[in-house]
């Protein structure tokens, strides 16, 4: 090679160096939700004259800019690719009843207690530690003085402490607890998962709006500024778990009574959790950054969480395959695939998890106000050959609700529905008898099973209305929401014309104790009331009680855990089999993929990114 042609190399290799150092221009389109105060000419009528006058009107609008960002190559932050799965409802503690939501909650705020990701015992985290009254009926946690209030400015990407009108740094404190409990019990808020509180003195009236008490009267109350007690109407050992959950969190008085329902948008919201909202597109994605001002900011290795929408599994699972993701769900239609793959068997991990799948019957909608009717349909149900060949992903046969691992839940088969197609037969033609009806007549009554829109809950719908025709003869027409809708379809409100006979349900442990599931989930008196047991007349205002609810409320009250199993045991069995408000189908396992640069966990309730890592260089080098 000649020296003039050895120059002309090095120079275009000179000139290659240092594009390549050049830092990396990122251009992004962001959603900013800004507060716009201008002046206005309204019309108005005064002593019978019309007249024009200007106001000042201010208003929360949501603007697309672009920001853009230098980036050195080897300073790309370390960032997760997630799937949401769906649109969350929300971002409000007070209102969040979904596995979704929840997620997004636990991200970007902190509780008084946490479970422990691995076992789920109950740790301190915005709380050091607790004391308990001889009693039982008085818990008095200790608070940090440390984990700060923070705002996101999406412009700028600079996470600050929040201040008060006077410039002072707020700090989360007693107060802010004192608050958040107050807010999800205020019946004006419309938690609808305030029940789960109604273990703390005067809760439940206030939240039905008894007159003989007010907010104030609410067992919670700040000794000072970081001490917070609560008063319990009765004793109950799992309460430091309840204390731990989103509905009981410190929230920001300022900033909600300031943006109202908007408080919880981008931009807007003020947060106290080890990441913050950086974006939320509606329908789209939301997007969550480290938060630097943590209090273990250190340990928080992803600095970014890109999460996307995704409604169906399938399209989830190409966008993993195609390292746009880096943990996904296995739909059941590629379980076998994956696990014959040499490469995703190698990412596949399958564990037992701590939820349910089942429908849930409409106990006050005809015919299904019959218990007869719902147990033919739970017992026509083939829960083994739905997991061997639609499911495929190794669940548990659930003859009652809770699974294992929840103190009280009994084993697996040992309580409760079974599969058993004679005496399902039978069960409904009593009732057809009864009402002196053909299954001609029975099927123009129309019945309806409705599940959330998503290609498994399609499947798994296919396969047992296929069941309840071969074995019943009973025609059942699917029908589906998307989840937002779907969300408001299932709550009591809904008038009973407009509700489906039967709604696709699934239940998580908000904390391992069976009071998490008998009685905060079915208790007529206590929950949420989704099957509509026991009510008096259409709209569910007035309830009674049964042998059911008589022994979850006992069993929530007993000190002695022995007599609790035993309690929660013949609950379980009347639920499942003698009322049959529900039919159990099979208790979840996990089966997903995770790249093999993600070490992650699967905590019992919520998500926790903080306790997440990447091998960010073997990610992007699997992305050349």
């Amino acid at each position: 090679m000649s020296k003039k042609n050895l120059l002309l190399t090095a120079l275009m290799l000179m000139g290659i160096l240092l594009v390549a150092c050049q830092p990396e221009t990122v251009v992004e389109t962001v959603e900013v939700t800004r507060v716009v105060t201008e002046t206005v000419t309204e019309t108005v009528v005064e002593e019978g004259e019309t007249i024009e006058v200007e106001v000042e009107v201010t208003r929360v609008v949501v603007e697309e800019v672009e920001v853009e960002a230098e980036m050195e190559a080897e300073d790309m932050p370390v960032t997760l690719n997630f799937n949401w799965g769906t649109e969350p409802p929300t971002a409000d503690p007070a209102m969040a009843t979904d596995t979704t939501s929840i997620g997004v909650i636990t991200s970007v705020f902190v509780g008084l207690t946490q479970l422990d990701p691995i076992d789920g015992a109950v740790e301190p985290y915005l709380a050091t530690d607790w004391d308990i009254s001889e009693d039982g009926l008085e818990y008095t946690f200790h608070l940090r003085d440390d984990i700060q209030w923070v705002t996101y400015d999406p412009v700028t990407g600079e996470t600050t402490q929040a201040v008060d009108d006077d410039g002072n740094p707020r700090f989360v404190n007693a107060h802010d607890v004192v608050y958040g409990a107050r807010r999800t019990v205020d019946p004006a808020t419309g938690s609808p998962y305030a029940y789960v509180l109604y273990i703390v003195k005067n809760a439940s009236l206030i939240n039905a709006s008894d007159e003989s008490v007010s907010l104030e009267d609410l067992g919670v109350e700040a000794i000072d500024d970081w001490t917070v007690k609560f008063t319990l109407e009765s004793p109950a050992g799992y309460f430091p778990a309840i204390a731990g959950m989103w509905v009981a969190n410190p929230m920001p008085q300022w900033a909600i009574e300031q943006w109202d329902n908007k408080w919880t948008e981008a931009g807007l919201i003020v947060t106290n959790g080890p990441y913050v909202m950086e974006s939320w597109i509606h329908g789209g994605e939301l997007n969550l950054v480290k938060n630097p001002l943590w209090i273990n900011a250190d340990s928080v290795q992803i600095e970014r969480v890109e999460g996307v929408m995704i409604t169906e599994a399938s399209t989830a699972f190409a966008m993993y395959e195609n390292d746009e993701l880096d943990t996904a769900g296995v739909p059941s239609t590629e379980i076998d695939r994956v696990k014959a793959d040499p490469v995703l068997s190698a990412d596949y991990f399958t564990a037992p998890d701590t939820c349910t799948y089942y429908y849930n019957f409409i106990t006050n909608k005809y015919p299904f106000d019959d218990a007869r009717v719902r147990r033919a349909f739970s017992m026509a149900i083939d829960r083994q050959s739905l997991i061997d060949n639609v499911t495929k992903g190794g669940q548990i046969v659930a003859s009652s609700f809770a699974p294992p691992g929840m103190f009280g839940a009994p084993a697996p088969g040992t309580v409760g529905v079974h599969y058993d197609p004679e005496a399902a037969k039978a069960s409904l033609q009593e009732f057809l008898d009864d009402e002196g009806m053909t299954i001609e007549e029975f099927n123009a009554l129309g019945i309806q099973l409705m599940h959330n829109t998503s290609e498994g809950h399609a499947r798994i719908a296919a396969a047992i209305q296929q069941m309840w025709l071969d074995t019943l003869g009973v025609e059942v027409q699917i029908e589906n929401q998307e989840w937002k809708v779907y969300l408001q379809t299932r709550k009591v409100s809904t008038p009973l014309s407009e509700m489906p006979h039967i709604l696709r349900a699934g239940w998580c442990a908000d904390y391992p104790d069976e009071n998490n599931w008998v009685h905060e989930v079915f208790n007529a008196e206590a929950s949420s009331n989704r099957s509509r047991r026991n009510c008096v007349d259409d709209t569910c205002t007035e309830v009674f009680a049964t042998e059911f609810d008589d022994l979850t409320m006992q069993a929530s009250l007993s000190q002695d855990p022995a007599e609790r199993v035993e309690l929660y045991a013949r609950a379980e069995d009347i639920l499942a089999m003698e009322e049959a408000a529900y039919a159990p189908i099979y208790h979840y396992t996990y089966n997903r993929v995770n790249k093999p640069w993600l070490q992650r966990n699967f905590p019992v309730s919520g998500i926790d990114f903080y306790n997440w890592t990447i091998d960010m260089d073997a990610k992007l080098a699997a992305q050349e």
